[in-house]
C-alpha cells in the first residue's frame, strides 16, 4: 500500500536532525520535564509548527529522537558471524545503557507508559524494528552454525536483550558474557 504524498513542503533533512538531536540533549542533560515542545523548537532554532507538523505529539518525538541517537550509537554489525556480531552488539548495547542512553531509554519508556498506560508506542516505533533485524542476525548464526541453540531468533533475542535490559533496570552488574552462552546456547 503506498501512502500519499505529503501536502506543503518536504521535511527539511537539517531541521529534521536540528529537531531530533535537540530533542535528545534536552532530555540527557536536564530530563524529561525539560523536553517540552516549546523547549526543543527553541534549541532547534526551529517553530512549534514544524515540529507539530511532523511529530503528531511530544511522545512521538521523544521516541524519534531516542531512536536517532540508538541508530548512530548502536549499528547492527554488518561484517563476522551471526554469534560474533550478536556478541559485538551486546557488548556494545551493555556499555550504552550505562550511558545517559541507557537514562533516555529508561525515561522515554516511562513517558510512553505514563501517558499511554503500556509501551506499546515505543515498541511501534522503534523496539519491533529493532527486534526483527537482531533476530534476524540471530537466525543468521544459527544458519552459519556459529549460534548451536535451535530456539526461536526472536526468544534468544528477547533472553538476550530482555536480561541486560533487566539487570540495567534494577542496578544490577551486566553480566553480557553469562547471558550470551545461556541465550545462544554455547561459550561466550
Amino acid at each position: 500500500m503506498t501512502l500519499p504524498a505529503a501536502r506543503g513542503r518536504p521535511r527539511s533533512a537539517a531541521s529534521t536532525a536540528a529537531i531530533l538531536e535537540a530533542a535528545y540533549a534536552l532530555m540527557a542533560g536536564q530530563g524529561l520535564a525539560a523536553s517540552s515542545i516549546d523547549a526543543v523548537a527553541r534549541a532547534a532554532g526551529v517553530s512549534k509548527m514544524t515540529i507539530y507538523k511532523w511529530w503528531p505529539t511530544r511522545e512521538a518525538l521523544l521516541i524519534d529522537a531516542f531512536l536517532h541517537r540508538a541508530a548512530a550509537l548502536l549499528p547492527l554489525p554488518a561484517e563476522g558471524s551471526g554469534a560474533d556480531r550478536i556478541r559485538r552488539h551486546v557488548a556494545e548495547y551493555s556499555a550504552a545503557l550505562d550511558s545517559d542512553l541507557g537514562r533516555v531509554q529508561l525515561a522515554v519508556i516511562a513517558e510512553c507508559i505514563a501517558r499511554s498506560g503500556s509501551a506499546a508506542a515505543f515498541f511501534e516505533r522503534y523496539l519491533a524494528q529493532r527486534r526483527a533485524a537482531l533476530a534476524g542476525i540471530i537466525a543468521e548464526g544459527q544458519a552459519d552454525g556459529s549460534i548451536p541453540s535451535a530456539a526461536a531468533p526472536s526468544a534468544i533475542y528477547d533472553a538476550l536483550y530482555g536480561g541486560l535490559f533487566y539487570r540495567h533496570l534494577f542496578g544490577l552488574a551486566p553480566q553480557p558474557a553469562a547471558l550470551l552462552a545461556l541465550s545462544l546456547g554455547g561459550a561466550a
